[in-house]
């Protein structure tokens, strides 16, 4: 992957110094071969190559979640190390995009010395021109202007997608998760769905008109539950792909929690206490 600075071994290792993370990485250069040599430092298309450790492609891998069964993109993959760590020890399958064609030529030799040529495309492209809509996992290593310039084509992408970066955040979209401190920090988000609105719920036991509000900004939601024209604020709310979930307090002073999953202007589910007590329903107005 490319940019200015590495996370490396040291920031997933919390504690250890930045001056520590960034003498790390070299083990990254072992990708070179006699076709191609990259330096580091080498300019980019938007960035600069910096390769990144062995242990830090599987930190942000296992922040990620990575399995079996998923679909990686690593933007701008450089030598091809996050997406052949990806098919070689979690056993997804990966596709890299790298601007520089020397590079991309190399990331794939690279896979091929693997064993992962069957698990591992790497694409000669921009990122900013090829489609990775189709990910479920997402994986960055880029300047923070880039990551924001992207950031609109990942909200759009299918909630529940998993993206995480390296280095830099973005903006003020709030990481779920974090590994590593200051200057050596690396960046965990789940794509949210659309929450927001006015819904019309269905099932609330004791009830016969039941509507909630809620207000998104991201993955972060609150808003107003109203059972028979009494309001109340939702509690703890959370919001993770698809998921909604919040605590209110029902027509007999008990405390409850709803937990549905949205799909389009629809979302079904159920009302718990420690376990499933009953279903509900709901649509958008």
């Amino acid at each position: 992957m490319r940019i200015r600075m590495a996370l490396t071994a040291a920031t997933v290792a919390v504690g250890m110094s930045v001056v520590t993370a960034f003498a790390q990485g070299t083990d990254a250069l072992k990708m070179s071969d006699e076709k191609y040599k990259p330096s580091v430092g080498q300019s980019g298309k938007d960035v600069i190559w910096v390769p990144t450790s062995d242990a830090v492609a599987d930190a942000m891998l296992k922040m990620a979640n990575v399995k079996p069964g998923d679909l990686v993109y690593d933007l701008g993959s450089g030598d091809g190390k996050i997406a052949i760590a990806a098919a070689k020890n979690f056993g997804a399958t990966a596709v890299g995009i790298e601007f520089n064609k020397d590079m991309a030529d190399l990331a794939t030799r690279n896979a091929a010395r693997a064993g992962v040529s069957n698990k591992v495309k790497i694409i000669n492209g921009d990122i900013f021109v090829e489609d990775f809509s189709k990910a479920n996992v997402l994986t960055m290593y880029l300047l923070p202007d880039l990551n924001l310039k992207l950031r609109p084509t990942i909200l759009k992408m299918a909630p529940g997608t998993r993206v995480v970066t390296n280095s830099f955040n973005m903006g003020d979209w709030e990481a779920d998760a974090l590994i590593g401190s200051g200057y050596a920090q690396g960046y965990f988000w789940i794509v949210p769905g659309n929450a927001a609105g006015k819904w019309t719920i269905k099932g609330i036991e004791g009830s016969k008109v039941a509507t909630l509000d809620v207000t998104q900004r991201y993955q972060r939601v609150g808003g107003t539950l109203s059972i028979d024209g009494k309001s109340q604020p939702i509690l703890g709310p959370s919001l993770v792909g698809n998921r909604l979930k919040f605590s209110f307090i029902d027509i007999s002073g008990q405390s409850r929690i709803i937990d549905v999953n949205l799909k389009g202007n629809t979302f079904a589910g159920n009302v718990l206490e420690n376990s499933p007590l009953y279903e509900v329903s709901g649509v958008r107005n």
